[in-house]
């Protein structure tokens, strides 16, 4: 006989034992070479034994759709109760939705933070432009009045990407910030309540301003126009001026040039904060900026100082994003704020939805930057 034909005998022959007949040949069949555990073979035993499910038994908590209610959890711990069992076994999906659900709605639970003892005006501006001037003056803005800050947003670019990320109006014939330095409306007849963010107030911009410097050369007193209209406001200065109505910030969002608006801009506030990308190319206009802001702390507003300055757009994978922001500290010192802005696909994409980053995606790395920083400005403002 063949080998084949021994191999397929002696199989025959395991099997016929196995099942209580014996075989007729002379010579036992060899035994299989697979360990056996105790007396029963293991598909005999698989036969007798009940099979085990891989499953566990202890029962799963189900989320049911009508009791939950993301709107109504307001801490982590509520979760297991409320919606599932959000704990350190849960998917990774599960937790990103806690971390989303509390980021969307802590600014409800979140203690409020000292308010400054008078309004500060704050000008953010940069000459260069697609640094994130506009993106750092609207989270921003959503970040302190999450931390219980009343906040004004004055939009002095033309193009009015802040009233846009503010969902607020400015389409041709809305009240804006054109009536308010070229006419010399009252700022309580411009301002517009954000709609998405409370405590926060909008004076948007049209397509008017962008023909405002124009009309402005012949203007006496050009260069203060916003300045006096701010003055005027009764909800800014002091707290014994304004009262607790007051409000707490008024920033002022610049276009990327050094004209008439943005004179105006450094004319009407008190600090500055000069957002930077981490990029080279950044450093360079910095110089320029700078000796602007010197002659109009000498010849027009002696109060103005650069107290805030923002990073960026930061890529913690390069060694140049990482220079940028040494050397920025090394000549800026204190000024230069702890957090860091990255960059983020949730930054960008949120004005497209009319929102700021802190609504649109309140979890992301860029809006837990925001609100960082939003809460550094507070702290300073809390210990002026």
């Amino acid at each position: 006989m063949t080998d084949i034909e021994h191999a397929v005998g002696d199989e025959a022959g395991a099997g016929r034992e196995q099942a209580g007949t014996f075989s007729t040949e002379e010579t036992p069949a060899r035994e299989r070479e697979f360990p056996q555990i105790g007396a029963v073979h293991p598909q005999a035993a698989r036969d007798v034994e009940p099979e085990v499910s891989r499953e566990t038994s202890e029962p799963q908590a189900e989320v049911s759709r009508e009791t939950y209610d993301p709107l109504t959890v307001p801490r982590a711990s509520d979760f297991g109760q409320a919606a599932g069992r959000f704990d350190d076994d849960s998917t990774p999906l599960a937790r990103a939705a806690e971390h989303t659900l509390l980021a969307r709605h802590g600014a409800r639970m979140r203690p409020p933070m000292a308010r400054p003892p008078a309004t500060r005006v704050m000008v953010v501006a940069n000459q260069k432009g697609g640094v994130g001037k506009t993106t750092s003056t609207v989270n921003l803005a959503a970040g302190l009045a999450q931390l219980g800050q009343r906040v004004l947003v004055v939009d002095l670019d033309p193009q009015g990407n802040a009233s846009t990320a503010l969902n607020v109006e400015h389409h041709r014939g809305v009240p804006s910030t054109y009536d308010l330095v070229v006419d010399g409306a009252a700022l309580d007849e411009v301002m517009a309540p954000c709609p998405d963010l409370d405590g926060v107030f909008v004076v948007p911009a049209t397509i008017d301003l962008a023909g405002a410097e124009i009309e402005l050369v012949s203007v006496v007193a050009r260069e203060s126009r916003l300045l006096r209209a701010l003055q005027a406001h009764h909800a800014i200065g002091t707290a014994e001026q304004a009262g607790e109505g007051r409000l707490d910030y008024v920033l002022i969002d610049c276009p990327p040039s050094l004209g008439l608006l943005t004179l105006n801009a450094l004319v009407a506030g008190a600090e500055m904060m000069i957002p930077i990308q981490a990029e080279y190319y950044a450093l360079e206009g910095l110089g320029q900026l700078l000796e602007t802001v010197e002659m109009v702390r000498k010849h027009l507003n002696p109060r103005l100082a650069v107290t805030t300055i923002l990073v960026t757009m930061y890529d913690a994978r390069t060694r140049l994003a990482a220079g940028v922001a040494d050397e920025v500290r090394e000549h800026f010192g204190d000024r230069v704020l702890h957090t860091t802005i990255p960059r983020s696909v949730r930054v960008s994409e949120a004005p497209s939805y009319a929102q700021t980053v802190m609504t649109y995606d309140p979890g992301s790395p860029g809006a837990l930057s925001y609100l960082e920083a939003a809460r550094e400005i507070a702290q300073q403002g809390a210990t002026a």
